[in-house]
């Protein structure tokens, strides 16, 4: 009977020990890891940065898009590619998410999230949900409201970037259904705005082709967004643009003029470059430019207060490929830029034009530090500084 009871005593120990080495590699809930192996073989070696920043894995995510950050610090993603939002945490202070949550999934490419309020907003192509007391909410978060379903159907340039700007109105893009066109449905090549429950709808600004990223001076509180260029006139024509739009009702310039002087070869003929808001700042031809933040945090050193991070997602039809890096562009205290550089290079091989990851969202951490979403390598990367 004492051998017995013995052997009966280890197994139970054994188990008592299984059952704690399990636990550690348990989430509670409906969650997951934010982190696990996939991620390990990234060369993030690769990746050029100035003197004093790093950069690591913050959490792995299929097609890491836009991104939004609640003030308890819960950071919700958007896709394009897949179906699915997204909600990711660091629950212990470590500088690394350690859950990650699958908020909603069988939606029509829904790259745009926005928090306000306890609420999270997410964009599909056509139509805008709201889940309501989000972070309350995580394991399970039900089905949402639907406040605006009257966007365009169009697949075209047709994934959204959605904020709150600083009049509490939600700015929703419209791209333009195709490369280049006139389209007579002036909502489209636009971006929109609308109160927070979906009512009062209109068009902001006019002439823009595809903006996938929009944010706001501090200071001026002028708002800032990126557009992708025409394809189809050459490796180095014409540039992505970086606009800045100080009122309501301003056109930009598409399809008639691009850059700020390029007239276009089908559409130009019928309204002068001199119509349209010139450029902030001529980036890249064909270099993508999607997320972008005012850096106004701590962390960083002086030189990058309110000046901006811009992720350039990189060209597709280019015969050497352009893009694929983080770009800073300095703003003078008039706001107008001054200049326009690299931050962070290193997903694209030179020599080899193969890339192995895409810069899309960027944002700004309580702490200073900055997040950038990457949807090829499925990651979302923290940027950090030590001096």
């Amino acid at each position: 009977m004492k051998r017995t009871a013995y052997i009966l005593s280890l197994v139970f120990v054994a188990l008592l020990s299984t059952q704690s080495i399990k636990k550690e590699f348990v989430v509670a809930g409906n969650s997951e890891p934010a982190i696990t192996e996939a991620s390990a073989s990234l060369p993030l070696d690769k990746i050029k940065l100035p003197k004093g920043f790093s950069i690591k894995v913050f959490a792995e995510v299929d097609n890491a898009r836009s991104l939004a950050i609640s003030p308890s610090g819960t950071i919700f993603v958007g896709n394009k590619d897949e179906d699915k939002v997204y909600a990711i945490k660091d629950t212990n202070g470590d500088g690394v998410a350690d859950k990650k949550w699958v908020i909603a999934k069988g939606l029509n490419m829904p790259n745009g999230v926005a928090f306000r309020n306890g609420d999270l907003y997410v964009a599909e192509i056509s139509r805008i949900h709201k889940f309501s007391n989000i972070e309350s909410k995580l394991d399970n978060p039900g089905k949402s409201e639907i406040i605006y379903d009257k966007y365009p159907t169009d697949a075209h340039h047709g994934w959204k970037y959605i904020a709150f700007g600083p009049d509490g109105k939600l700015y929703v893009p419209v791209g333009a259904p195709c490369n280049i066109c006139e389209s007579k449905n002036p909502v489209y090549a636009s971006i929109t705005r609308m109160n927070p429950d979906g009512t009062g709808m209109e068009v902001f600004a006019n002439g823009i082709r595809n903006s996938v990223g929009f944010t706001w001076h501090p200071k001026s509180k002028d708002m800032w967004f990126t557009d992708n260029g025409r394809d189809m006139l050459g490796d180095d024509m014409p540039p992505c643009e970086l606009n800045k739009a100080t009122k309501a009702g301003l056109h930009f310039g598409y399809p008639y003029c691009h850059g700020g002087f390029i007239k276009d070869e089908e559409f130009g003929n019928k309204r002068p470059c001199s119509d349209f808001v010139k450029p902030a700042q001529n980036l890249g031809a064909h270099v993508a430019p999607l997320g972008l933040k005012f850096y106004t945090g701590q962390m960083f050193p002086a030189e990058y207060q309110n000046n901006i991070i811009v992720a350039e997602h990189g060209s597709w039809n280019r015969t050497r490929k352009s893009g694929y890096k983080l770009s800073l562009v300095k703003v003078d205290a008039s706001g107008n830029s001054t200049s326009y550089t690299p931050f962070a290079t290193g997903w694209l091989d030179e020599a080899a034009q193969k890339a192995w990851g895409r810069p899309v969202d960027v944002l700004l951490l309580p702490d200073g530090s900055m997040l950038v979403s990457d949807d090829q390598a499925n990651v979302i990367y923290r940027i950090t500084y030590a001096g």
